[in-house]
């Protein structure tokens, strides 16, 4: 209608994207071959939009481990190809390494196939921009407005692109890879590492081969398309703790399938999480880089991390649950170091999106420099007690906008105050409202979250 404002991207809603990136079960729902044909091409067409002046666009294509990434791989390479991308294949390689490389090349940006922690039947595409980095809200609506535009997204003739497949072992980022290995002290017991048989699996081995690292054996090593994640990595420390056990390990370390995640198990088998690994990480990094000092981390890391930042006088900043939000917000107040409890870990300038290897490398180095006993870190950093429970809705919005919710968020804060708090969160890909009770005398906890779970039953339509 004449005299209709289009709205701006930045009040809209994505429908398509979640937390990170697009994910469903492979050929089901919104990933199929089809999806990732067209969303590659909205990618590239979203680029021009932005830059319409620019030539000889590039995007590199990486995949983990999984059944269906060979397929949707190929799938955005045609899509970015048609639409007149030339195409760097960079084979199977972490999330983070597709970040790497986009900086080394000089690419326009890039895109990784996989599901992150979610199990073999699942995939996932993320997006990436040039600079490396997850794109922003806005950016993903620009991507959904090309893929639902009616203007033909195809290039024609000699603009049609073609494809290169570039050696890893040859690649800039094994090379990091390989430097952040080297850099660390050898282990008087062995450091025993856990691929989740996903990503990092091939390279791991390659570096320790190359680095003739013994101290560091490494399991979860042998992908084969349905066992990513099974038993393994971040999702199942239980093998790992067992091994750790078995050959007398100074820690185990654990990834996720696409390797952008790490968590760690002291000599005993405790986790050492996102959080502690943050806390350990921003005193060694304030110590060598005063300027950069400040720590971001998000709504669901532990009240423990900011007594302990705040005793070190260290400023901690929250954002929302991801880690594009995590770097946006380090952006923004100059942190050089952030991360979520979950284990993605960014550090500047070392790696600009979660990078499980290489942040976990850069853990040891400073639990090493700050002399450190990692068997000691889970008690001394005393986690406040958490209860997460996430609740099956009919419908998300009508549960988080009840006035009795807030009500009772509020209330039970204000009991809960200071030494716990109340989170309530949708879940950016499933119909589910999460909630976190936190709170230094556990004994309050259950009480609070029964509470909750029911008001967001009535209120969402969920089951009891």
């Amino acid at each position: 209608m004449f005299g209709m404002k289009k709205t701006p991207l930045s009040e809209k809603r994505r429908k398509l994207f979640g937390t990170d990136g697009v994910r469903d079960e492979a050929n089901r729902g919104n990933m199929t071959p089809e999806l990732a044909l067209r969303l590659a091409q909205g990618y590239v067409a979203s680029l021009r939009k932005k830059n319409p002046s620019s030539e000889g666009l590039t995007l590199c294509i990486g995949e983990d481990t999984r059944r269906s990434s060979n397929m949707l791989a190929a799938a955005s390479a045609a899509g970015a190809m048609s639409a007149g991308a030339e195409v760097l294949s960079l084979g199977v390689i972490p999330s983070p390494g597709v970040s790497h490389m986009i900086r080394s090349l000089g690419s326009s940006g890039g895109i990784m196939v996989s599901a992150s922690h979610n199990s073999w039947e699942y995939n996932g595409i993320k997006l990436f921009s040039a600079t490396g980095e997850k794109l922003s809200d806005v950016e993903e609506l620009g991507v959904e407005e090309e893929m639902s535009g009616e203007a033909s997204l195809l290039a024609y003739r000699e603009e049609i692109g073609t494809r290169k497949t570039l050696d890893l072992r040859n690649s800039s980022y094994f090379q990091a890879f390989q430097a952040s290995l080297e850099e660390l002290p050898l282990f008087e017991r062995p450091l025993v590492v856990d691929c989740a048989h996903g990503a990092a699996s091939a390279l791991l081995e390659g570096s320790l081969a190359a680095a003739g690292r013994k101290d560091i054996f490494c399991m979860g090593k042998e992908p084969r398309g349905m066992n990513i994640n099974e038993k393994a990595g971040v999702m199942d420390m239980a093998p790992l703790a067992r091994k750790v056990r078995e050959l007398g390990g100074s820690c185990g370390m654990a990834f996720d399938g696409d390797a952008d995640r790490v968590l760690f198990l002291d000599s005993r088998g405790r986790q050492i999480n996102g959080d502690i690994m943050l806390w350990v990480l921003g005193r060694w990094m304030g110590k060598n880089n005063p300027s950069g000092a400040g720590v971001v981390a998000t709504v669901m890391s532990n009240l423990a991390l900011e007594e302990h930042l705040q005793e070190a006088k260290i400023p901690l900043y929250r954002c929302p649950v991801g880690d594009r939000y995590v770097l946006a917000k380090m952006k923004e107040t100059g942190a050089s170091l952030g991360g979520e409890q979950s284990g993605h870990l960014i550090a500047l300038p070392h790696f600009v999106s979660g990078d499980g290897p290489r942040g976990g490398f850069l853990f040891l180095r400073a639990c090493a420099e700050l002399g450190e006993d990692l068997d000691t870190l889970v008690d001394r950093f005393a986690s406040y007690p958490q209860h997460l429970e996430n609740i099956r809705v009919a419908d998300k919005e009508a549960a988080l906008q009840s006035p009795e919710l807030e009500e009772k968020r509020q209330c039970h804060e204000k009991i809960l105050a200071p030494h716990g708090r109340v989170f309530i969160r949708p879940s950016g890909t499933e119909p589910l409202i999460r909630i976190l009770v936190e709170c230094k005398d556990e004994k309050l906890i259950p009480r609070v979250v029964e509470d909750l779970k029911a008001c967001i039953l009535r209120s969402g339509g969920g089951k009891t």
